[in-house]
């Protein structure tokens, strides 16, 4: 099955053919980097980190630009509100907006362009729109695009123009010729950062921003324009009759959004008070949670950030860390007892491991269906179970088993940037971060795993038993080994 996206432009799932063959040109709308950002600003760089990932395990070059808007009234506000500059706002926050990119382990952009970078390109598609007709100058110097100029406006959002017009505030600034008009170039106010141009010296407004960036990094035309569904209208609807209007070329083949989060069902809100930053959220849980709970839910579809959505996430990756672990210590086994692995793992395993193969792909290829690929893999996950078993024999084949397993879901992790932590410190961390949350302390259920092994070893099978109940009770699962016992979070 040959990839399939959803396209917002058109409402349909289609084939994806790129402009030029082997080459894909992708840009993402990145932050406006004034803050924090919140856990639902990560969606788009979490999800597009796997498109990009694919597309390049299909074979595609894939150039991927995700920009920083950085300069707006926002990053004005907040440097009044600090005593500082806009410039050093916007520094401030691109650097702890990579640190909390670098920390979920994301894989570096092509590029970052940024809008205080890309001046010259902005005033010359302004120029470019004036001079076509698209775009009119104000008395003030304020620059204009003129929606009734450009026939496929609506086309992507679906809105109609004439609805949008009626809807529109009765009062209207009386420099716009229609309501529906926006600004590509604003006079500066006093004090606020400023450029020339040919109407004032000023700055973008912010739809232009996008559009002259993805012109000047890569053409008039792309593959792939991505972000998040609030931004369909009007900022990309804007981008396209601006990018369009200048050129007249198509702009876009493949539009792609990702949906909101929300937090317990509700939206999330300064009002409501339900925003958490990503910086928040990576300090009291980590980075692994944050992807599998973005990436196991389809990326049309509302990520609910609850904390039974959290507590989902831990059992998920528990499942898969443990199987990961189980893997580690069967080969570690192995080679301490000097077991060669079988050439290839076992028949049914080996075969299990291709149809699962095949299930990830057809998941992928169908409009990146992350829920489905989750399920290939506790798929492998269960398989792999059933046949090893912690502290049992290790054979050439079992050995070959835990390896091609351990490579097999790395690889799939890869795609995803997850699953590429030591197994058995990452199962430390979810079990310490469990205990908090239960207020247990590890000490104690260390004491009582040991006096249960003692009277186990002594035969007070009565007692081992008591024990047992005592620490299932506190939440704790105990699992005997050859080579003693082990215990973990009941997930």
């Amino acid at each position: 099955m040959a990839l399939q996206i959803y396209n917002t432009l058109t409402h349909n799932k289609e084939a994806f053919v790129p402009l030029k063959e082997g080459e894909v040109k992708m840009y993402v709308c990145g932050p406006t980097v004034y803050g924090f950002l919140h856990v639902g600003n990560f969606r788009g760089p979490i999800f597009f980190n796997l498109v990009r990932n694919w597309l390049e395990k299909n074979g595609y070059k894939v150039t991927y630009a995700y920009n920083y808007t950085d300069v707006d009234d926002k990053i004005i506000n907040r440097a009044k509100e600090e005593g500082t500059t806009s410039e050093e706002v916007a520094e401030k926050y691109i650097r702890e907006f990579e640190a909390d990119f670098r920390a979920l382990g994301l894989r570096a952009h092509s590029c970052n362009p940024k809008v205080t970078e890309t001046m010259g390109p902005i005033v010359d598609m302004v120029k470019s729109l004036v001079e076509r007709g698209k775009a009119y100058v104000a008395d003030d110097g304020e620059v204009l695009y003129s929606v009734k100029s450009f026939d496929g406006y609506g086309k992507l959002s679906k809105k109609n123009i004439d609805d949008l017009q009626a809807g529109a505030r009765v009062e209207v600034d009386k420099k716009k010729r229609d309501p529906m008009d926006f600004a590509l170039w604003k006079p500066a106010k006093p004090g606020e950062p400023k450029w020339p141009s040919p109407w004032c010296d000023g700055r973008p407004g912010w739809h232009i921003e996008c559009s002259a960036m993805i012109q000047s990094i890569l053409g008039d035309s792309i593959d792939i324009h991505g972000g998040g569904a609030d931004l369909i209208f009007p900022h990309h609807e804007n981008e396209i009759a601006q990018s369009e209007g200048a050129t007249g070329k198509p702009f876009v083949k493949y539009w792609m959004h990702n949906n909101m989060l929300t937090f317990g069902d509700k939206k999330m809100s300064k009002s409501l008070g339900n925003i958490k930053t990503a910086r928040a959220f990576l300090e009291e849980y980590n980075a692994e949670i944050l992807k599998f709970m973005m990436l196991s839910v389809h990326y049309r579809s509302l990520s609910d950030f609850s904390d039974q959505a959290v507590q989902i996430a831990v059992v998920g990756l528990a499942k898969v860390y443990s199987a990961l672990n189980l893997a580690e210590k069967t080969i570690a086994a192995g080679a301490a007892s000097g077991v060669q692995a079988s050439a290839q793992p076992a028949k049914a395993f080996a075969e299990a491991l291709k149809q699962a193969s095949a299930q990830v792909a057809a998941a992928l290829n169908d409009d990146f269906n992350t829920p489905e690929m989750f399920a290939a893999l506790y798929g492998v996950i269960r398989t792999f179970n059933t046949g090893v078993r912690l502290g049992m024999k290790v054979t050439p084949d079992v050995l070959a088993n835990a390896m091609a397993f351990r490579s097999w879901m790395q690889e799939q992790g890869a795609l995803l940037a997850l699953f590429q932590e030591a197994p058995e410190q990452y199962l430390r961390l979810l079990d310490d971060m469990l205990l908090n949350q239960k207020g247990l302390d590890r000490a104690e259920i260390d004491q009582l795993v040991r006096e249960r092994s003692d009277v186990r070893a002594a035969k007070d099978f009565k007692r081992s038993d008591e024990l047992r109940d005592k620490l299932l009770a506190m939440g704790i699962a105990v699992q005997d080994t050859p080579q003693g016992s082990i215990w973990e979070v009941a997930k």
